[in-house]
């Protein structure tokens, strides 16, 4: 009885199991974090990268094709002239006479964009001086459009009259003038490229004067930006 008396003695508390991590799993664990780390970040590098090669591709495809900028041409149709076959030789230099000459051109805008031009600056000269200057508006050439223009002047024959060479002319049917045009404009594509450009053209002409129509014609154009 006395040893059941006895304080029986008391069995120890469970501690909680604490796996052991040996410095070796510790190093792969932190091994296997740094390359799944490094991985994602070279997945998320290679996307950005793509995105930025499939914007770069299309801006440049875009560069070539619908931004580029083309230059408009301008081109002389023809030229009509009214009212020189009613001038008589006594009204060559009468101050009061005058003809008018008509000049067809085109203007093509091979752009995706209007081509907006100023008011052209045009003159006709005869033997070398200025005899008529044609009062043009401004305009608007849409895209990929060809837009016709006609440029009227107005010419006093006495101003021509005292050339030399002009009753020759007249008497041979044949009459050559030098155009010259100049047209300043700009073209405006998705409000992002933008460009201004200056288109001019120098011609001679040599013009029936029975049938008018061209006989000849040389044209030189310039286009500068």
């Amino acid at each position: 009885m006395a040893n059941d008396d006895q304080e029986k003695p008391l069995t120890p508390a469970t501690k909680p199991y604490v796996p052991v991590i040996t410095v070796d799993e510790e190093l792969s664990f932190e091994l296997r974090k740094q390359h799944k780390g490094f991985r994602n970040r070279t997945i998320c590098c290679g996307i950005i990268t793509a995105i930025v090669l499939i914007i770069s591709v299309v801006m440049l495809v875009l560069g070539f094709t619908v931004l580029h900028v083309k230059n408009p041409k301008i081109k002389m149709n023809s030229v009509t002239i009214i009212g020189l076959n009613q001038v008589n030789s006594s009204e060559l230099l009468a101050s009061d006479a005058n003809v008018t000459v008509i000049a067809d051109v085109s203007i093509k805008n091979p752009n995706v964009a209007a081509f907006k031009f100023e008011k052209p600056n045009s003159s006709l000269s005869y033997r070398g001086s200025v005899v008529g200057v044609a009062d043009v508006p401004s305009g608007v050439a849409k895209a990929r459009r060809t837009m016709r223009l006609n440029v009227t002047f107005v010419v006093r024959v006495a101003e021509i009259a005292g050339k030399q060479e002009f009753v020759g002319d007249l008497t041979a049917g044949m009459l050559p003038v030098e155009s010259y045009t100049k047209i300043d404009g700009r073209v405006k594509i998705l409000n992002t490229v933008k460009r201004k450009v200056a288109v001019t053209m120098n011609c001679s002409i040599s013009v029936d004067v029975t049938s008018q129509q061209i006989l000849s014609q040389r044209c030189k154009k310039h286009v500068s930006v």
